[in-house]
């Protein structure tokens, strides 16, 4: 991570305040759909929300007020969304194709597993355990690649409704864990919270750029502000403080830091979610020489957790060190791709085609015949 300047004393106060701060539109409506009493004036349905969804409040008859609050916060669109700078980021997003998909795994995902809070949400709710591993990542790289698709974030579009969704996710989670009985407000802060929700979109944006980087892709000032953009328009959608939305990768950075010294190392969760994912590989979809290339899968997955996690990093998540031998030939490719072709108008459209193709792959190595999707809604 990227240090930026001395600490900042408040920044870390403010971390530490939030842990307890929820996205209190979407707690309300979490609450109104347990209710059960069905005279109740502020009880919502799930079809009374996916009608919403849908075809927007107003084709909801006497929408109750939680309701109407939640689709008053999705549906505004700040005076400083520009979605033609919304759809560039997507398309810069779509270009780094594997490369993108790779550091959102190996360095966001996998590397996050190393410190407290969210890993312990997801073994407390069964995420990324067992054989929902390989179904659980799917899902996440299903959402990032459908937000990064043209006018996707508009009212209509596949990102903009799957974004409402997760958001939703999000709030009836956060409420069924924090009354529960066994989550540790106190040692982790709310299980939703608004400075862990802030941090995973740091990893999206500012980290998926750092990441790329270090991959040999070339990313141009304009392309940075643009994928930026994206993500701080996804950010407001998913009820993310408005003050901790980024436009740029330095004051994410900045953020990111912070957020990652605050944070205790070595929670007793990581290693079992990391062995997870990794032999999760072995159930990935392949039509042809499917055992080689599932042991194949496995092998590159472990080479590219050396060189980003580096030898502590993969240890402390109980995992077998491996060489980075997968690095090389992919620098070499990506230099010549990213900082040759990629100068021309001809090679960026190569490689956007040739993004969206991996992302076709990717799809079905993950969903196999199911129809991709994000996780359901369990009110």
């Amino acid at each position: 991570m990227i240090r930026q300047g001395p600490l900042d004393h408040a920044l870390l106060d403010t971390i530490g305040k939030r842990l307890t701060a929820r996205d209190e539109v979407g707690a309300a409506l979490a609450r109104a759909l347990r209710i059960t009493d069905t005279a109740h004036p502020d009880r919502v349905t799930m079809r009374q929300f996916r009608r919403a969804l849908a075809d927007g409040i107003g084709a909801v008859p006497d929408p109750p007020q939680p309701l109407r609050d939640f689709f008053a916060a999705v549906e505004q669109v700040p005076d400083w969304v520009d979605f033609d700078l919304v759809n560039e980021g997507g398309r810069a997003a779509r270009r780094y194709g594997r490369n993108s998909a790779d550091v959102l795994l190996q360095l966001a995902l996998i590397g996050s597993y190393r410190f407290g809070g969210p890993p312990d949400l997801l073994v407390e709710t069964g995420g990324l355990t067992g054989g929902s591993a390989l179904r659980r990542l799917a899902e996440t790289q299903q959402w990032a690649i459908a937000v990064s698709g043209h006018d996707a974030l508009r009212r209509h579009g596949i990102g903009y409704r799957l974004t409402v969704h997760v958001r939703l996710m999000h709030a009836l989670v956060n409420h069924q864990v924090e009354h529960g009985g066994r989550w540790d407000t106190g040692r982790w802060g709310l299980p939703v919270n608004q400075s862990d929700m802030a941090a995973t979109l740091g990893l999206f944006s500012a980290v998926q750029l750092l990441g790329v980087r270090l991959l040999g892709v070339r990313v141009t000032h304009a392309e940075s502000r643009a994928v930026m953009h994206l993500w701080k328009y996804v950010g407001l959608l998913l009820g993310v403080d408005e003050d901790w939305l980024c436009d740029g990768e330095l004051r994410q950075h900045r953020l990111n830091y912070h957020q990652l010294i605050s944070q205790s190392y070595g929670s007793p969760a990581g290693p079992p979610l990391a062995r997870a994912i990794v032999e999760a590989q072995g159930a990935l979809h392949f039509t042809h020489f499917a055992g080689a290339r599932r042991v194949y899968a496995r092998a590159r997955l472990l080479s590219m957790l050396r060189y980003f996690l580096g030898r502590r990093g993969v240890r402390d998540l109980g995992l077998p060190v491996a060489l980075p031998w997968a690095v090389p030939p992919l620098l070499a490719g990506n230099i010549l791709r990213y900082h040759v072709l990629g100068r021309s108008e001809a090679g960026r459209a190569y490689l956007l085609r040739r993004g969206d193709r991996f992302t076709g792959r990717y799809r079905q190595q993950h969903f196999g015949e199911r129809t991709p999707d994000v996780g359901a809604l369990r009110v």
